[in-house]
């Protein structure tokens, strides 16, 4: 239960002061939009790591163990969350200029404007892009660095070893990736979770989106659970 508090008390420490202080959310906005990159890095860094974190406690009551690997996790949450926020970018950019190829008059300007249903369908087409597209491989790929850090016993130094993809590719449990990760969790999770954050103005979609990293904490002990059944 302590550990629990603590946890929680970390989430408030992280966000509060940008609530109290306009002084720092101004500072956050303008350094946000000068190195959307390096912000990435962070953001994902620290709240995905956070969320596996939960997970983790969720699988076996604690929040770290020997193997773990917390700072190797950090390291490749904040290179994936770089990878995500150009992704970010790019399905952005182009979806809503689709949607007005096929018919959806207005999107672009839409996308930039305040909430309206075209809006609305923009976002969803972007997620729906992009969830379908990337995500997959993301998935994939975040799995694959997981198993090499848990394979190297939670090390730094396994960051910088050769990752066997074809090895780990072989062994991965595709009933679990595909049946749970994929079918349920990208339709019924990721792509209203991406609506929701392409609705948003353009300084917070990254935040939000790391954010839910901490969901996908969750998400990953329950199929570690899976897969072990």
């Amino acid at each position: 239960m302590k550990k629990d508090i603590l946890f929680a008390f970390c989430l408030l420490v992280i966000f509060l002061p940008f609530v109290l202080s306009p002084d720092l959310y101004h500072w956050y906005k303008e350094f946000n939009a000068q190195h959307a990159f390096v912000m990435a890095f962070f953001k994902f860094g620290i709240l995905s790591t956070m969320g596996e974190m939960l997970g983790l406690r969720i699988k076996t009551g604690h929040y770290n163990e020997l193997g773990f690997g917390l700072l190797p996790r950090a390291v490749v949450w904040g290179l994936l969350g770089v990878w995500i926020a150009i992704a970010m970018k790019v399905y952005a950019g182009g979806t809503p200029a689709i949607v007005e190829y096929l018919g959806g008059t207005g999107t672009v300007a839409a996308m930039a404007g305040t909430f309206t249903w075209l809006k609305l369908l923009g976002a969803f087409s972007i997620s729906l892009m992009m969830n379908t597209s990337f995500a997959p491989v993301f998935m994939t790929i975040h799995k694959i660095t997981d198993t090499h850090i848990l394979n190297n016993g939670g090390k730094l130094l396994c960051l910088l070893k050769p990752i066997p993809f074809g090895t780990y590719l072989a062994d991965l449990n595709w009933k679990v990736q595909w049946g749970f990760v994929f079918k349920k969790t990208i339709p019924f999770f990721w792509i209203p979770a991406h609506t929701i954050t392409f609705i948003l103005p353009a300084d917070f979609q990254v935040l939000f989106a790391a954010v839910l990293g901490i969901v996908l904490g969750v998400l990953l002990a329950v199929a570690a659970v899976k897969g072990r059944r």
